[in-house]
């Protein structure tokens, strides 16, 4: 468990307490959105000192061992990390034994991931991303595949915003004087 102290001008402390969590991002090929997810929710991790396992994964084994997509790798350096070293993945049935929480991008995903895991389906660790922000909305990250650039710039966005809804979910605030 990571903790840290903070001071408040008022005489009051925060003190924050990290649960350590393994997250699995999940997406049809694992090469647009998945990858991309894993890369920026890693690099929040990493700036906010935590002790957490991220990985990606796809419901398709269409590109095992590809990197991720040319588009996802631009877009995740003009945003400050890189994910150039990701290996594409296919999602496997012990991924629901390995991993705390489970982000699917889309429905056809969620569905994809629940005939994968089979028996050992988990409805309470298996969600779509969006639903982090808007809860019970069942939003879509759309696959930016067939588009241009700008479809993985609103990813991005879609993505960032729900990993900082991550990060505040299993952060814990307790208030010490």
């Amino acid at each position: 468990m990571h903790i840290s102290r903070l001071a408040i001008t008022s005489g009051y402390s925060i003190l924050l307490i990290f649960a350590p969590m393994k997250i699995l991002m999940v997406c049809l090929g694992n090469i647009c959105r998945s990858p991309l997810a894993e890369g920026v929710l890693r690099h929040k991790v990493l700036q906010a000192g935590l002790q957490w396992t991220i990985d990606s994964a796809g419901t398709s084994g269409h590109q095992p061992g590809c990197p991720p997509h040319k588009l996802s790798q631009k877009i995740a350096k003009i945003n400050g990390f890189d994910i150039c070293d990701q290996v594409c993945r296919q999602l496997e049935p012990n991924d629901i034994d390995r991993f705390e929480k489970i982000y699917v991008m889309d429905r056809e995903n969620l569905r994809e991931a629940k005939r994968i895991f089979g028996s050992k389906w988990d409805p309470s660790k298996v969600d779509m991303l969006m639903n982090e922000v808007y809860q019970g909305k069942n939003m879509e990250v759309p696959d930016p595949w067939y588009g241009g650039e700008e479809g993985y710039h609103e990813v991005y966005a879609m993505i960032n915003k729900a990993c900082d809804a991550i990060i505040s979910k299993y952060t814990i605030l307790s208030h010490i004087s």
